[in-house]
């Protein structure tokens, strides 16, 4: 089910008018064939309400408090010609103070509500921010009854779904039920009914009510957007979406400013958007379609090389050939810190170290302008009934936990500033009312999350498995939990959210036991602390919409300590077992067995072990240019920071290729992708920020960092952009979304890192594209 990838070329542009018109844009709403805008013999007298939701903030327990509501002020029409537009012919009421409507047409067809900006939405208590249109379609009118209709997110959700999949109104209506029963939020099981789907939302309550409300806010968004490209007249489908690559890229090539090297040809003829393709497109967003819940297993320091067809790491490579695979994968640079912190808002920020988050900021709580601001926590219990302890507004920063703090140059000005004030994935999900985690394996009990674990002697276990066995009885280490391998620790700004504490979460590990951690000296742990939250949290539905998973440093094949089975050989058999013992743990879950919820799982690894290369948006002229971050002032023109970033130049510089691995839940899903396009960790954040569509392709600004650095967009401000002067390469020094969409030129020679692929069938550089363009994220074939 759902719109798929290879609708994204022309036969897509003309089966959305055709799917319009069979499916009830001005129809019967169910599938069947009807004509468009028909009349009846007498009036008929239309009513109900239009929905409304808001996300409240503040939330300390890691899940988003959305209030019900309505929205008054907004014009309801019958749809008559199905354009998605109340025309001036059309009859119309406003709805009052309550949300409700109540109009006499002739007409037949979908209700439409228009909601602008003067509306207001009651449950927010204030004016609607962005021009919004919603429907319901009349298969739903025939369903509800003509007075009793619940225009909303979800009725029109269900239309979409009618036409994506040329269904029928039953067949969504009961599929949209469906994906919303089961685990969900923390409750073991939610039942929600067909109707329940499309009614009134302040008319329920407990689970069920949670979980239409948290699904309606999601969907809000996303229909915000399609009226947003509908309103603006966008180009359809979005230009990264092309098959054959960017439509903007030719006239830049033939003015000098692209590479005629990697000058593309378009094979899909772009047209102004209709309301029915804005409606789809927001949920294939550069053809990168809408996922529920992704989950990131992130593995350390091996390139493609030490991984690809080892022996050593035999259900890594099982997920690479039954799943897909993204074969010319680049890291950001060199060690761990730079490539989470890429990862977690696009840019490494000229961090070029693993040192303590606050490194180079100044002192907690002295007058340095960007000096730690965290505040104290004030302990609570978060979704899945976690304790969370109370805590000082700084860790302890004492050598135990600081383990590279003060063996670097850590003073103000002379490294770079690790305490990054710019936003973040985390942030952008969270004041998009979504949610986020992330699971960290060998945590100690108890202990702030913004600091490293500690060696403890009074928990020992011996490692038994793959690799194995371990020393006998090894106590824990000092360091299995790192904060360097935290994408979101870096920012000042994840760390203030208020539910930091709460999803930074615990995972069951491969040595040490509930037992053996309940034994800890070191400190006190919480009544009732849950070593396995992602085990519960899985069970409950109450994982994030984005998911890091961080294994401990015996298990993500980096090594710490002296146990025999953290090192050499041992070490890649031992966390290529742990890696299977996620996947299995996710793929038992209901949440995955559900394919009405898109669920996806990645394993990547944060660097390769190779040497520097220049790819995908980095640092193209390496440390001797004088790059600095770009901000967009208030004409819309581009410009270098006005404050300088301490040695920016010296980051962003890349190292080598690394295996990233995709698993679905979907049935349909293509099998077998091998996609050999040039990426990045920028091009990951931008596929994560389409795929949960907290950007916009058409505003360059919403991107983080430089998950904005298209071809299109360095060529069009190269002269900002100084460490891309010199490049020859537009292609390869560009991000883009990971949607294969664009066809490498026949002659061109792909770019890789030799020292990374030696050995494997990737030594070889590819000319020319793959022999198939499939979308490695595709829901259907």
């Amino acid at each position: 089910m759902e719109w798929s990838q290879a609708r994204q070329s022309a036969v897509l542009l003309t089966s959305i008018a055709s799917a319009c018109l069979l499916a009830a844009c001005g129809g019967n709403g169910d599938g069947s064939s009807s004509s468009t805008g028909g009349t009846t013999s007498a009036a008929t007298t239309y009513g109900g309400v239009v929905l409304a939701t808001a996300y409240v903030p503040g939330s300390t327990t890691g899940n988003p408090t959305i209030q019900p509501g309505y929205y008054a002020g907004a014009t309801v029409c019958v749809d008559a010609n199905s354009n998605g537009k109340c025309d001036s012919g059309e009859a119309s009421a406003k709805t009052d103070a309550n949300g409700r409507f109540s109009l006499q047409s002739s007409a037949s067809g979908q209700l439409v509500a228009d909601i602008p900006t003067s509306a207001t939405n009651t449950a927010a208590g204030k004016a609607v921010s962005s021009h919004l249109i919603l429907r319901a379609s009349a298969a739903q009118v025939a369903d509800q009854g003509a007075t009793g209709v619940v225009i909303s997110p979800m009725s029109s959700e269900v239309q979409r779904l009618v036409e994506a999949n040329n269904t029928s109104y039953a067949t969504e209506k009961a599929n949209l039920a469906a994906r919303l029963s089961g685990p969900a939020l923390g409750t073991a099981s939610v039942t929600v009914s067909g109707a329940d789907a499309l009614a009134d939302a302040n008319k329920l309550s407990g689970a069920a009510q949670q979980a239409l409300l948290f699904e309606d806010n999601q969907l809000v968004q996303r229909y915000t957007y399609a009226t947003t490209k509908f309103d603006r007249g966008d180009m359809y489908p979005d230009n990264l979406a092309v098959a054959g690559g960017d439509p903007s890229l030719p006239a830049l090539a033939s003015a000098g400013k692209v590479s005629t090297a990697t000058a593309v040809t378009p094979s899909t003829a772009q047209q102004t958007i209709t309301f029915a393709q804005a409606q789809q497109a927001a949920f294939n967003v550069e053809g990168v379609p809408r996922y529920d819940n992704i989950f990131v297993i992130m593995m350390e320091n091996k390139s493609t090389n030490t991984i690809l067809g080892s022996a050593s790491a035999p259900n890594i490579n099982n997920l690479l050939s039954s799943g897909n695979q993204f074969s010319t994968y680049y890291a950001t640079g060199n060690p761990s810190e730079p490539n989470y912190t890429a990862l977690g808002g696009g840019d490494d920020w000229g961090i070029t170290d693993d040192a303590w988050w606050g490194c180079g900021a100044g002192a907690p709580g002295s007058a340095t302008s960007n000096a730690p601001t965290d505040a104290a926590f004030a302990g609570g219990t978060a979704s899945d009934g976690q304790p969370l302890p109370a805590l000082a507004a700084t860790p302890p920063l004492d050598s135990n936990h600081l383990s590279n703090y003060g063996s670097v140059g850590c003073s103000v000005g002379s490294t770079a500033n690790h305490n990054v004030s710019a936003p973040s994935l985390f942030t952008l999900l969270s004041q998009a009312g979504m949610t986020w985690r992330t699971y960290s394996e060998s945590m100690n009990p108890g202990q702030d999350p913004r600091a490293d674990s500690i060696a403890d002697a009074a928990v020992t276990d011996t490692y038994t498995g793959a690799g194995g066995p371990g020393t006998a009885n090894y106590a824990v280490p000092k360091g299995l939990y790192k904060t360097k391998h935290h994408p979101g620790m870096a920012y000042q700004s994840t760390r203030n959210l208020p539910e930091f504490m709460a999803n930074n979460r615990t995972v069951g590990g491969s040595q040490y036991s509930a037992t053996d951690w309940a034994k800890s000296t070191a400190y006190t742990i919480p009544t009732g602390y849950n070593y396995d939250q992602l085990g519960t949290d899985l069970a409950k539905g109450d994982v994030g919409n984005l998911n890091f998973v961080m294994p401990d440093q015996c298990d993500d094949m980096h090594g710490v300590g002296s146990d025999a089975s953290c090192s050499g050989t041992n070490l890649i058999l031992r966390g290529d077992a742990y890696v299977q013992q996620l996947v299995t743990k996710i793929q038992s879950s209901p949440l995955w067995k559900n394919p009405l919820r898109r669920v996806a799982i990645v394993v990547m690894f944060d660097e390769g072990a190779g040497s520097s290369t220049s790819c995908c948006g980095w640092n193209a002229t390496g440390s001797s240019g004088a790059p600095q971050p770009i901000q967009q002032d208030s004409s819309g023109k581009w410009a270098a920071v006005a404050t300088p970033v301490t040695n920016y130049n010296k980051g962003n510089i890349g190292h080598g290729n690394s295996i990233f691995g995709v698993l679905t839940n979907q049935p349909n899903a293509p099998k077998g992708i091998v996609d050999s396009d040039a990426y990045s960790h920028f091009s990951f954040v931008r596929t994560l920020q389409d795929m949960f569509q907290i950007a916009d392709p058409q505003t360059p600004s919403t991107y983080l960092a430089r998950a904005k650095y298209t071809e299109s967009f360095i060529a069009q401000n190269i002269l900002v952009l100084p460490e891309f002067a010199g490049s020859a390469d537009t292609h390869f020094d560009s991000v883009r979304p990971m949607n294969h969409a664009y066809v490498i030129p026949k002659t061109y020679s792909q770019r890789l890192n030799p020292g990374d692929v030696t050995g494997t069938s990737l030594a070889t550089a590819q000319v020319g594209p793959d022999a198939t363009q499939a979308n490695a994220w595709a829901l259907s074939k």
